[in-house]
């Protein structure tokens, strides 16, 4: 066992079996990697293997770089319009603070038990960094420092479980009790609202979303193309058409005749229902299909803004109104329903599906390309890091407090607006997806690592000090929030279920939530709430770690 006192090896394991850890499941709840990491790490730190902070520093400059960068675009967009949903994480954060208040007063919680307390039970794991540093900060001893940050820890792994547990449950199971629903349809009826009309279309498995087939004309002849695909809420597409053996291209102005055969594009559910409108289906005729395409796009139009999918085609010119789909549409890296009724926000990633020579102009019409290449460019990230440090020096001085953003708060801060200035020109400082999921799991789960191995040797006297008192601590400081958010949207704020469960999911920051809850209703209704209050709380909880740190500090000192 002696190699594993090397610092790097240890790190690495830590990351490993963390990992493997994490991937456990009991039931709904999955532990996580950066929860399987601390565990993994605060074992291996027995031993007295210590990682350097610039390491730990740097990974979670990384990190918290990545998570703003992210959240940027969702972040200001609900800035600019409104906090309609967002009033629920300005919830999580008032009733945690509150709690946490109450918890230290009665048991006498030192700052570091407080900081890891408020970050386990909202399951919010950037505040470990945020905290920690701010307790840097105070006038204290080396080795007192050390201590406290050791305790933010410990803390956070005897709470994060219990908090990750409570709000799971809370969501799928005790809050679909308390509103007397059936999530499951409640989901489905949200859906039709939207426009779906399949039930089971986004669980359709092996099924294409979009298709062609051919019908003889039938009942519909004499109309012209455009007038019946108005008349089908332009929900398919008459591209192509057979006359007289010679296929034809359509206009909106063509008139149909008896004798033709149509190629009908467009959605699945939508293709089958239209064969009540027209004659029998017959084999696709040679030389109908053609080139399709698809193209991601992020949303910087103001026009589109707060608009259904329906409505789009109201602002576009008429040679775009007709054949182009949006087959997907994606918010924080998180899938919503691209349905008729789903509403877009800027930022939100759509993807276009149509005719090759049509689909880049309707692209430049909603907004910016998503260029194909998967580079990241590090002039952009490296400066928007850099820049981030420095704003993390300035603090203000208020009494004998001292408070500042820190070098995680101002690496988030950088994050959120070069995030932003992507969206903007998605062509410049580019971070991909993938790229930035990699910057957010890696460096976070080796800050996680560095604190779990330099807390390793003070994990247990701080376990043996407060027992039980922390995990239930972390179940009540979870589950509180998510039931005052509960009786506030449902009864004062009326908002469909689904939508409400997905908003509690998303102010605790909570990806495993929102995995259980879709799968509890069936569909991705939830993500749609989700997303909002996900980036609001990713900024407001890092944030509050200095706050918690001078909160405690007055109540003790």
């Amino acid at each position: 066992m002696q190699f594993l006192t090397d610092p790097i090896i240890a790190l690495f394991i830590s990351l490993a079996l963390g990992f493997l850890i994490g991937k456990l499941r009991v039931g709904p709840v999955q532990l996580g990697g950066t929860c399987g990491t601390l565990f993994v790490a605060l074992a291996i730190g027995q031993l007295g293997v210590q990682i350097g902070p610039d390491l730990k520093n740097a990974a979670f400059a990384l990190f918290i770089y990545a998570l703003g960068f992210s959240a940027g675009p969702q972040f200001i967009t609900n800035i600019r319009g409104g906090w309609r949903y967002g009033i629920f994480s300005i919830i999580e954060v008032g009733c945690v603070l509150s709690l946490l208040t109450v918890a230290v007063l009665l048991f006498h919680l030192d700052v570091g038990t407080a900081a890891g307390l408020f970050a386990g039970s909202a399951t919010e794991s950037a505040v470990v960094g945020t905290a920690s540093e701010a307790i840097a900060r105070l006038a204290l001893s080396g080795s007192d420092i050390q201590q406290l940050q050791a305790n933010i820890a410990t803390a956070y792994s005897l709470t994060y479980l219990f908090g990750l547990i409570a709000i799971v449950i809370f969501t799928t199971q005790i809050a679909p009790l308390l509103l007397k629903i059936n999530l499951r349809k409640e989901a489905q009826d949200l859906a039709r609202k939207l426009g779906s009309t399949d039930d089971d279309e986004e669980q359709a498995e092996g099924l294409p979303a979009f298709v062609g087939r051919a019908f003889h004309v039938g009942d519909a002849a004499g109309q012209t193309v455009g007038d019946f695909e108005k008349s089908r809420g332009w929900a398919i597409a008459i591209e192509r058409l057979q006359r007289g053996g010679n296929v034809v291209e359509t206009t909106p102005d063509l008139v149909l005749h008896s004798d033709d055969i149509v190629f009908v594009r467009g959605r699945r559910n939508a293709v089958i229902a239209v064969r009540d409108r027209l004659g029998d289906e017959v084999p696709v005729p040679q030389g109908t299909n053609f080139a399709l395409a698809t193209r991601d796009v992020v949303l910087v139009r103001k026009e589109v803004f707060g608009r259904q999918i329906r409505q789009l085609r109201q602002l576009a010119s008429s040679e775009l109104q007709r054949g182009i789909f949006i087959s997907r549409v994606r918010r924080m890296g998180q899938n919503i329903p691209a349905l008729s009724g789903t509403i877009l926000q800027h930022g939100d990633i759509v993807t276009l599906y149509g005719p090759e020579q049509t689909i880049d102009r309707a692209a430049r019409e909603l907004g910016k390309p998503v260029p194909s290449g998967e580079s990241t460019d590090f002039i952009f990230l490296g400066l928007g890091l850099a820049l981030g440090l420095v704003i993390g020096h300035f603090h203000l001085k208020i009494g004998a407090l001292e408070l500042g953003l820190g070098a995680g708060g101002g690496a988030l801060i950088s994050g959120l607006v070069f995030g932003w200035l992507n969206m903007r020109n998605p062509t410049r400082g580019g971070l991909p997806p993938a790229a930035a999921e990699f910057a957010k799991d890696f460096g976070l789960a080796t800050f996680i690592a560095a604190i779990g191995l330099g807390a390793g040797p003070d994990a247990i006297d701080l376990i043996m000090e407060y027992g039980l008192i922390l995990p239930v601590l972390g179940l009540l400081v979870s589950f509180l929030p998510a039931l005052v958010s509960l009786f506030v949207g449902a009864k004062l704020m009326k908002i469909e279920a689904p939508i409400l469960l997905g908003v509690i999911a998303g102010q605790h920051c909570s990806t495993p939530t929102i995995s259980a809850l879709v799968s509890q209703a069936g569909n991705s209704t939830p993500v749609i709430g989700y997303t909002v209050t996900y980036a609001i709380s990713n900024v407001l909880l890092p944030l509050m770690g200095p706050v918690v740190v001078g909160l405690v500090t007055a109540l003790t000192g």
